[in-house]
């Protein structure tokens, strides 16, 4: 069955499939666009959470840490109640849609994002913010200092939220419908291609998503040992 899998890799990828590349585009895209939203404003409220104290903020965090184990199938069928047309949205007309899709990766990687930039933050030296304020920097400069000294972390957040998205089937499934050549991405065609008995092409598609992610890995710890040196 490997041995099939990684054969039929070269023949589809040979053969200039114009199908694999709109299901590899779809995943990209969709997960691209999530991983923005959510970075936009998961980096703020993580930044936020990390350097101000407040009424509840514990509460928050655990609700947070918490929310990183929801099963996708779960956010799906939430979101699913609220985009269908007796949803609070219906009139929108989002289900089954790439919208809906990446609706749904966002709300499943923003907790990632809060949580990592948080745990990024807090493991700053308090030095650095002391430092910065001693030689006269306002909040705006001493933020940026502090998130200097996080960015690493940082980007390891926005990494492990894309790994995250992309590789979920769950949301794509029950807000997208595996739609060929529209909502059907990389984790939806492993699943009908399994339910169809192919496993070879299932297998292939999956060891593509690996090679996808191994990659976007690879350019984080380059560019890591770049700045260490």
């Amino acid at each position: 069955m490997f041995f099939d899998a990684f054969e039929n890799i070269f023949l589809i990828i040979s053969s200039g499939s114009t199908d694999l590349g709109i299901i590899v585009w779809i995943s990209l895209e969709v997960t691209l666009i999530a991983t923005i939203i959510a970075s936009v404003f998961g980096i703020i409220i993580g930044f936020i959470l990390a350097i101000t104290e407040f009424k509840f903020k514990q509460l928050i965090i655990s609700i947070l840490n918490t929310s990183l184990a929801i099963p996708t199938v779960v956010i799906g069928l939430f979101l699913y109640g609220l985009l269908s047309r007796s949803g609070v949205f219906g009139n929108f007309s989002l289900l089954y849609t790439k919208t809906a899709i990446i609706i749904g990766q966002t709300v499943l990687i923003f907790p990632i994002i809060i949580t990592f930039v948080h745990s990024a933050i807090k493991a700053v030296d308090p030095g650095i913010e002391k430092t910065a304020r001693s030689l006269g920097a306002g909040r705006y400069h001493t933020s940026l200092a502090i998130m200097r000294e996080a960015k690493f972390g940082v980007m390891l957040a926005i990494i492990a939220a894309f790994g995250r998205g992309i590789s979920e089937v769950g949301i794509s499934m029950m807000l997208g419908g595996n739609i060929a050549g529209y909502t059907r991405n990389m984790t939806t065609t492993i699943a009908l291609e399994h339910n169809k008995g192919d496993f070879s092409l299932a297998l292939a598609v999956g060891l593509i998503l690996l090679i996808i992610t191994f990659g976007i890995n690879m350019v984080f710890h380059y560019i890591q040992r770049i700045n260490k040196r």
